[in-house]
């Protein structure tokens, strides 16, 4: 067993007895997607006010509501369909937060190169999510791309811990908007092709008049 499966097997140990403890305590699944809102935005201050280290601790403890919200409601048999878009929803409203507070803290220090890679950035966040939702109205799924919320969090917590933001946000920026990108192609090939499978199976106008 290596170093890598143990740390991932004790971590998840403790997620399953924090799952556990949150489904006897009864507290519905939707609060806890709001606790995680909430402790986002605490984050998002703390990065306002150039604390990029206490905000990286915080948005980790924003990361174990966020991971633990979905196990509770199956160990709890509350599953619902409101509860994944409200999750879905929130989770928009934490990416912008943060990068809300890093706008806040670009120019609070008179960097508007970084205020404008941040929105770009923010642009990004809010497109891969988007250009996801309005595919799927096409096709069946589009989970293509590398840049989803998991990855730019995990990119967020690095660059605060680090305290190497600027790198963070370039690779977002651009890793991010490839994705979006990326999605649209998908999204074109999948459409055609299932245009052509319907034109395919559709009856010939003489077989229609037989």
């Amino acid at each position: 067993m290596t170093y890598t499966s143990m740390i991932g097997r004790s971590c998840d140990k403790i997620i399953v007895l924090i799952v556990r403890a949150l489904a006897l305590s009864r507290i519905h699944p939707n609060v806890l997607t709001a606790f995680g809102l909430v402790i986002n935005i605490g984050a998002a201050v703390l990065l306002a006010f150039g604390q990029f280290f206490w905000a990286g601790v915080v948005i980790i403890g924003a990361g174990l509501f966020d991971m633990v919200d979905g196990r509770v409601a199956r160990e709890t048999n509350q599953v619902t369909r409101f509860g994944g878009f409200f999750d879905s929803v929130l989770d928009r409203y934490s990416d912008l937060a943060l990068l809300m507070g890093l706008l806040v803290y670009y120019a609070s220090i008179n960097r508007n190169f970084y205020v404008v890679l941040t929105a770009i950035v923010m642009t990004a966040s809010v497109m891969i999510s988007y250009t996801r939702a309005r595919a799927e109205n096409t096709i069946p799924t589009c989970k293509v791309g590398f840049m989803e919320r998991p990855e730019r969090v995990v990119l967020l917590i690095i660059g605060c811990l680090a305290d190497r933001m600027a790198p963070v946000l370039w690779v977002i920026a651009v890793l991010g908007n490839l994705t979006v990108i990326h999605r649209m192609v998908y999204t074109y090939q999948e459409a055609k092709r299932l245009e052509d499978a319907q034109l395919r199976a559709a009856p010939s106008p003489l077989e229609r008049a037989r």
